[in-house]
């Protein structure tokens, strides 16, 4: 499943990359080279590729938390970091130094009275 979602991932990836090539622009210096295609009458090609580069957008989000939960756990342990590693092991050694159980702090046997005459 996550090799399958990593596949369209990189399909999603390509095809926005073309529908964003093939859409005409909106404003800047590219607008005039562009004028061309609104002359001809292509606004419901451009409504169109808006909404396909809105849809290829949503998948990948939506494909990438799909492939991020059923990652493998063999590869989410062989990705950690070397600071995640080593602070793993520090927290490992640092148990075997703790004592098993920790004193409590016990309250003062007389406690100072607040001064209520002021």
């Amino acid at each position: 499943m996550y090799i399958f979602c990593i596949v369209l991932i990189l399909i999603a990836s390509v095809l926005i990359i073309l529908a964003v090539l093939a859409q005409s622009p909106k404003s800047g210096m590219a607008a005039n080279f562009g004028a061309s295609n609104q002359v001809m009458g292509v606004r419901q090609t451009a409504d169109f590729l808006e909404k396909f580069t809105w849809g290829l957008a949503i998948a990948i989000v939506i494909l990438s938390l799909l492939a991020t939960m059923t990652m493998p756990s063999a590869n989410i342990s062989s990705s950690k970091s070397g600071v995640e590693k080593a602070l793993e092991q520090a927290i490992e050694s640092n148990q075997n130094l703790l004592p098993s159980s920790l004193p409590s702090a016990e309250p003062a046997a007389n406690p100072a009275p607040a001064d209520s005459a002021k």
